[in-house]
């Protein structure tokens, strides 16, 4: 399922890419109150695509309601700029089929015409977590939307992505909830994205979004150390003349006490694996807060 705003050319690109795989896997688009004309050209180039127009953005929770009306029991996320590999989704449903317990796999993700290695990939590579007994690895506990592929009813399960975070940074609560679960996740080299950004038009409100959502998911799942200490390195940056993190602080503080009513601490198990990647040297951690 692809979620998009305001994207048209790149949007249809990516339809006409996906209805291209093999695989033939049925899209489901939901429009973020689109004001260029994508849902309607959309439904002219592509009418077996189910549609979903929202009359306003709400960011990644749109991707909720493409996987509520999928029908599969596993759904693989796209933007409207990115794109799954001939293949990549049968294996990541063989997968899925082979390991009852698995809730999510992350994939390789290439970008650009170049086709180079998104970092994140080398993060979930290299994660140092141990899989369980009779599942893929390297098991995981972050992963970007972009080149995820998801149990529908696990998915669902833990709620999918929160309306509070709104958008950048969103996976991380749902990973380390359906780890809370009892789920697993898992990086696969062998199920392949493709990535075309375009070149962010707001680097320091999107670096903005990112800080805040970060110390955001630490008030709603991590011990209060970790949130405070969160909280208060934004408010240190910001005192250095940092714009990003200033603006991240004021956005905290005035989603605090809807954070901290949606606040669950996760299991002693979960946390043990989360400090474990927080004691990773910063360069490792790059992206994927949480993996």
């Amino acid at each position: 399922m692809i979620a998009t705003r305001d994207r048209r050319t790149s949007l249809l690109q990516t339809i006409e890419r996906l209805r291209a795989l093999p695989e033939q896997p049925p899209v489901i688009v939901v429009d973020n109150g689109s004001a260029d004309g994508s849902v309607e050209a959309v439904r002219s180039a592509f009418p077996e695509v189910d549609v979903v127009a929202l009359d306003h953005n709400i960011g990644a929770p749109a991707r909720n309601i493409g996987v509520e009306r999928a029908t599969t029991p596993y759904v693989a996320f796209a933007d409207d700029d990115s794109w799954w590999a001939p293949g990549a989704l049968t294996r990541a449903g063989d997968l899925f089929d082979a390991h009852p317990q698995l809730a999510l796999v992350g994939a390789r993700i290439l970008v650009g015409p170049e086709d180079r290695e998104d970092p994140t990939t080398a993060v979930m590579a290299a994660s140092p977590l141990p899989p369980p007994p009779g599942m893929p690895g390297p098991a995981v506990l972050g992963f970007l939307a972009c080149g995820a592929v998801v149990r529908r009813s696990a998915f669902l399960e833990v709620g999918g992505f929160d309306e509070l975070l709104f958008f950048l940074g969103e996976e991380q609560r749902v990973a380390l909830d359906l780890a809370a679960r009892g789920w697993h996740l898992a990086y696969d080299h062998a199920v392949v994205a493709h990535h075309h950004p375009s070149s962010p038009n707001d680097p320091v409100g999107r670096r903005r979004r990112q800080l805040r959502n970060d110390a955001l998911t630490a008030w709603l799942r991590r011990p209060a150390r970790v949130a405070v200490a969160r909280t208060a390195a934004l408010a240190a940056a910001a005192l250095r003349g940092d714009r990003a993190a200033g603006g991240a602080l004021g956005e905290v503080v005035v989603r605090l006490p809807r954070a901290w009513r949606s606040r669950t601490r996760l299991p002693r198990s979960v946390e043990s694996s989360v400090r474990a990647l927080d004691r990773r040297p910063r360069t490792t951690r790059r992206k994927v807060p949480a993996s």
